[in-house]
């Protein structure tokens, strides 16, 4: 049976996920039997973020902690674009570098092959990457720079974007009312200060 016959690889996948139920199931009844149990109305109290609680449980939660995690989501999972980005620039300037011999006996060599097909060339061959040394530096030129724009315009618009967001104050936490960050076309009244009270 090959390596990558399809009924070898569920049975791979098939034990992995038995292996892994098996061990998380093991785990979970083993604690069970052997950590302490001392119940009391501290540790059955619903709690959040560390606060102390109040009332009941089913109240109106802040939308600024939404807020944020919304923003940290969606920047984070951006940020993950620049791993396969810095994978490519890398190979682009490890190929263009003139002290990796690219050619050998009339033909691609292993190096330079196995740069080709990280970079997702299944089958280079030496007349289709170029059929020169200088040729193929100079692709390898051409693909650093294309990289270098890409990532530069997707930058440029990650930016854009949190510019966005921290003038209009959603990353601001605790916003006082006298404060207030003016919204275009909108006047923000001063808050009136109150005099002091006599006492009588």
């Amino acid at each position: 049976m090959s390596p990558t016959s399809p009924t070898l690889i569920v049975g791979y996948l098939a034990l992995f996920v038995g292996v892994g139920a098996v061990f998380l199931f093991a785990n979970l009844l083993l604690g069970k039997f052997l950590r302490p149990k001392s119940p009391n109305p501290e540790k059955l109290a619903v709690y959040e973020c560390g606060e102390p609680t109040i009332g009941s449980s089913f109240v109106q939660f802040d939308l600024r902690f939404y807020v944020v995690a919304l923003f940290f989501i969606i920047f984070d999972v951006e940020v993950a674009f620049f791993f396969p980005w810095a994978t490519v620039y890398g190979k682009a300037t490890h190929l263009m570098d003139p002290n990796l011999a690219k050619i050998e006996s009339a033909q691609l060599s292993p190096p330079a092959l196995a740069i080709y097909r990280d970079l997702g060339v299944p089958s280079p061959t030496l007349d289709g990457v170029g059929g020169t040394q200088t040729a193929i530096e100079q692709s390898a030129r051409n693909l650093a720079k294309a990289s270098i724009l890409d990532i530069g315009v997707f930058f440029g618009v990650l930016m854009v974007g949190f510019a966005y967001v921290w003038r209009r104050g959603d990353l601001d936490w605790v916003r006082a009312v006298g404060q207030q960050r003016p919204v275009r076309g909108v006047p923000v009244e001063p808050v009136a200060e109150r005099e002091p009270a006599l006492i009588g």
